[in-house]
């Protein structure tokens, strides 16, 4: 889907991973968000595309004609309260991406992504909590979706492998080795509590 064209279908993402982004008038390009299973493509009561929606792996959709999908939300109330639970899980998701584009290291932005990957993640391959995840980007779309450079994506991979937390069959595809330290490596307070 491209931006500005007619929304003639919303969808829902079943399997796979698509990325949003905004391509500017001097033809630079910013990854804004990533579309994952259960996310939502799409929005009813708007005509045209807001962002460019590219499949980064291959995707399922379950696709509805937008016009009859308004009418069926306008007569079904609790899907119009899910369609509100899924803009407002956004909105959350959107803020949380603001404070690791401004105020995260290298590391944490890694961490926080791959942890969001495993959290995302459909996956019955979990073995003794250890999940198999694939990269769904390549280190260069990693790079741009994080406001990161190429060598220091690979640099913070391999940091992370290093130090026991993942483990890589190949270039795409890993095990988190040690979930407790990819999370303390994200930078978040979980706890919530006060540093002393």
């Amino acid at each position: 889907m491209w931006r500005g064209d007619e929304l003639e279908f919303v969808a829902s993402v079943v399997v796979g991973v698509a990325s949003l982004s905004k391509t500017l008038e001097d033809g630079r390009t910013q990854m804004v968000g990533l579309l994952l299973p259960s996310d939502f493509i799409g929005r009813p009561g708007r005509e045209e595309i807001e962002f460019d929606v590219t499949a980064t792996t291959d995707v399922t959709l379950c696709c509805f004609r937008r016009k009859p999908f308004e009418k069926m939300v306008e007569k079904t109330p609790h899907l119009s309260q899910r369609l509100m639970e899924l803009a407002l899980d956004e909105l959350d998701a959107a803020r949380d991406w603001m404070l690791l584009l401004g105020r995260k290291t290298a590391r944490e932005k890694i961490a926080t992504f791959l942890e969001m990957l495993m959290i995302r993640s459909r996956t019955d391959n979990i073995e003794g909590n250890r999940p198999d995840l694939a990269l769904p980007l390549t280190r260069e779309q990693i790079a741009n979706y994080l406001g990161l450079t190429l060598e220091t994506v690979s640099r913070q991979l391999n940091a992370l492998k290093k130090d026991g937390v993942l483990e890589f069959t190949d270039r795409r595809n890993f095990t988190v080795r040690d979930i407790a330290k990819l999370q303390e490596a994200t930078g978040d307070d979980a706890d919530g509590g006060m540093i002393v």
